[in-house]
């Protein structure tokens, strides 16, 4: 049962429960284009709130509240600014008093458990500086979509990436393989890795670094990628850059991946970095499914959830 949860990492949640996500994400697909949608959310309100700029997150969720029946209050950074001036435990009382439900795209992951614990109303996380784990439910509901089954994924580029994380516990709990193809400096912390690493552990599930991105897409049917410079990070970007420049995704690399593996990007891309136009653009690309497919995973979360 998962109504009334805060869904801040994928952690904290049995394979069932992720697995009854995935499923519910499949149905809402259906109810959309069939014009059938259940009006879970009818009379319930959701407060949006957005420390970082979105596209596809915002449009999303607040499109999802809104087939779903309910009515969705979106605060901007400029409208709420968590911890500055208001404390965020006080920012959650209040919240908590006006809305069903909370759905927060923060700076600091640290606000989300704060909001969760506060508010007492289920808190969503839209992405964290440490995870995002709509995206990763999406992305595996988008594998499951193309191949019947979930199946290897190979994740190239910076070993840090907050939709990385996710993609890492996702695997932990289901008992997947994923390599990831990263500089050495640039591995998860270990705090994060702890965790997975026990889940890895009791599901089965293969996580595996690699330095040579060619030895890590060898053979799987998913080759992923994210942008190499997160918000927030413009004081290092060159020096970044520099670092990740031998793990662009280029159609050489897709060659070793498998003859009908997918290419996979959370977007927004930054085309010549970390991808080349040819690969997010080309036949091999599931980038534009995994955009519309947030939108049925986002309603699947706030059905079960709120």
């Amino acid at each position: 049962m998962l109504k009334g949860k805060s869904l801040l990492t994928l952690l904290d949640f049995s394979n069932y429960e992720i697995e009854s996500i995935i499923n519910l994400s499949f149905s809402m697909k259906s109810f959309v284009n069939l014009n059938s949608v259940p009006k879970t959310l009818e009379n319930k309100k959701i407060a949006l709130i957005f420390e970082k700029p979105s596209t596809r997150t915002r449009i999303s969720t607040e499109l999802a509240v809104k087939l779903l029946g309910g009515t969705s209050i979106v605060l901007s950074k400029s409208d709420i600014q968590l911890g500055r001036g208001e404390t965020v435990e006080d920012t959650a009382r209040v919240l908590g008093r006006y809305v069903d439900g909370i759905g927060a795209r923060v700076l600091n992951h640290n606000s989300l458990e704060i909001l969760s614990k506060y508010s007492r109303k289920p808190v969503i996380n839209l992405l964290s500086d440490v995870s995002h784990p709509l995206q990763a439910l999406t992305d595996f509901m988008t594998v499951k979509e193309r191949f019947g089954t979930y199946t290897n994924m190979a994740f190239i580029g910076d070993g840090t990436d907050n939709v990385l994380t996710s993609l890492m516990e996702f695997v932990s709990k289901m008992g997947l393989e994923l390599r990831v193809a990263s500089p050495k400096e640039f591995r998860p912390k270990q705090e994060v890795w702890r965790r997975i690493e026990e889940e890895s552990e009791k599901s089965g599930a293969i996580i595996e670094f690699y330095e040579d991105p060619y030895e890590a897409v060898r053979g799987v049917k998913v080759v992923y990628t994210d942008v190499w410079v997160s918000m927030g990070q413009e004081s290092i970007a060159e020096e970044k850059k520099k670092k990740l420049k031998d793990y662009k995704v280029t159609r050489d690399l897709m060659r070793y991946a498998s003859k009908d593996a997918i290419f996979m990007h959370c977007l927004p891309a930054v085309r010549g970095e970390e991808v080349e136009d040819d690969v997010i653009d080309g036949h091999q690309s599931a980038v534009w499914d995994q955009a519309e497919n947030r939108l049925y995973t986002a309603m699947a979360v706030l059905s079960l959830f709120i």
